[in-house]
């Protein structure tokens, strides 16, 4: 079992700390005693409420998608040339990136404030263990 500290979960959920306890307290997430006798999360705990958290539906006219992995962000950047534009977005602790032609940046509307939902679709995608 993988207990995680408040803070870890915090920046996990991209949220405060003060809001995991929130959470806790509210009763979304349950508290366990770890090892040094401060409170923190059972990590599978954390991962179905986050899980639950993404099984929302979208706003919009979409009724269905192939993408799996779907977050909403604010847009933080765009960078446009004549042909091509890069947009940098941020969703939760999450920053991406997407390459795409100025056309479809100027036909969105994208600009640094909008709120967008970035859509990834990979077959190689490489899972890390952070070192503890």
């Amino acid at each position: 079992m993988s207990n995680l500290r408040i803070s870890e979960v915090a920046a996990l959920m991209g949220v405060s700390d003060d809001t995991v306890r929130r959470y806790i307290d509210q009763g979304r997430l349950t508290a366990v005693q770890l090892d040094n006798g401060r409170k923190g999360v059972d990590g599978r705990e954390v991962a179905e409420f986050l899980r639950a958290g993404a099984d929302r539906p979208e706003p919009g006219v979409t009724i269905a998608t192939s993408a799996r992995n779907r977050m909403t962000g604010i847009v933080t950047r765009v960078v446009k040339d004549t042909v091509m534009a890069q947009v940098e977005m941020q969703a939760g602790p999450f920053r991406l990136v997407s390459l795409m032609s100025r056309d479809s940046v100027d036909e969105l509307g994208l600009e640094v404030g909008s709120v967008a939902v970035a859509s990834v679709k990979s077959t190689h995608v490489v899972v890390e263990i952070p070192e503890s």
